[in-house]
């Protein structure tokens, strides 16, 4: 947290975490009057032809810093859900290192089961899946591995992007559920179509929606991509979504979540050196390696799954009072 309000969030996250709701929603509010005034003002006193070029660098300056107080307003309020549901974030890995055995995940608490009632039934089978074709059928696993830190952070990026999806959808899906207007009608209707469609091939599936691709991540044990998909409501559901729906549901909606899944990730595992070398391949020479177990790869996406889904809960409650999303 850099600036004054991101600060003081900060403080009151530690003190008083039950009061960081009405805290964010009176800053909120605040910054909505200054933009509010501002828009005022300019459409009353527009600048002289001469002013223009300092008068646009201001407006940058200005909207790059109410971006960064955004950003930081709508983490704050992720972090407290988290807190909420008495689930500590993973600190950052540089800070996590045992000091006997290297690994990073040498995390107490076991979580598991608060990530699990934080979803929907529908959208854990989903979750499950998510983790079978990362992870293959090593995720109870203690073995340690070495692997590599850019790559643990982009899978964590890519979850926290597929948790944000997934939220979106269930939604959808749990109103839909609710009126008794999903494609397939009653219970049995449903039965039968996730077994049909679970019933082929899963890269069949997936290369019917290419955009698929874009929710998981790289695998990070061998034979893990391309394991069982179990069969689950809500994966018929979203299959049955056109190319253009689909890819609707898998974008990121504001430029303040994108900075968030950016800043976090880089927090936790630091800004990546990534050198092109003249052949135009990567070099891969500077990039670290972590020792972790899968079973803590494990514990590591399905945070980062649920980040996403309350970032999704947090930019809808925050957009539908400020509208900074269409802004």
């Amino acid at each position: 947290m850099e600036s004054p309000i991101g600060q003081f969030l900060s403080q009151i996250l530690v003190t008083h975490p039950h009061l960081l709701p009405a805290a964010a929603e009176q800053q909120l509010e605040q910054l909505q009057t200054v933009q509010d005034s501002a828009d005022k003002k300019d459409a009353q006193a527009p600048p002289a032809a001469g002013d223009i070029v300092l008068y646009r660098r201001i407006a940058e300056v200005k909207e790059k810093e109410r971006k960064r107080t955004m950003e930081e307003i709508l983490y704050a309020l992720v972090v407290q859900k988290f807190v909420e549901a008495g689930v500590s974030l993973v600190p950052a890995l540089s800070h996590s290192i045992d000091a006997s055995s290297g690994r990073v995940d040498q995390w107490a608490e076991h979580v598991e089961g608060k990530l699990e009632r934080l979803h929907s039934h529908e959208a854990y089978e989903m979750i499950e899946n998510h983790l079978n074709l990362i992870l293959g059928q090593r995720q109870a696993d203690g073995t340690v591995a070495a692997i590599s830190k850019l790559r643990v952070g982009q899978v964590y990026a890519a979850s926290v992007m597929y948790g944000y999806f997934l939220k979106r959808v269930d939604k959808r899906f749990q109103l839909e559920k609710s009126m008794k207007s999903l494609p397939w009608g009653s219970e049995d209707d449903a039965l039968n179509q996730v077994m049909t469609t679970d019933s082929r091939p899963s890269d069949q599936t997936y290369s019917s929606h290419p955009e698929v691709e874009s929710w998981t991540s790289p695998d990070l044990s061998a034979g893990g991509l391309g394991q069982s998909v179990k069969p689950s409501r809500l994966r018929s559901y979203v299959m049955s979504f056109d190319s253009d729906t689909l890819q609707t549901y898998a974008t990121i909606r504001s430029k303040v979540a994108f900075g968030i899944i950016e800043k976090h990730t880089e927090a936790l595992f630091g800004k990546p050196e990534i050198v092109i070398t003249p052949e135009g391949t990567v070099d891969s020479s500077k990039d670290e390696y972590v020792r972790i177990s899968f079973s803590g790869l494990r514990r590591l996406i399905l945070e980062a799954v649920t980040f996403g889904s309350f970032l999704w809960d947090v930019e809808s409650y925050v957009d539908s009072r400020y509208h900074f999303v269409t802004n």
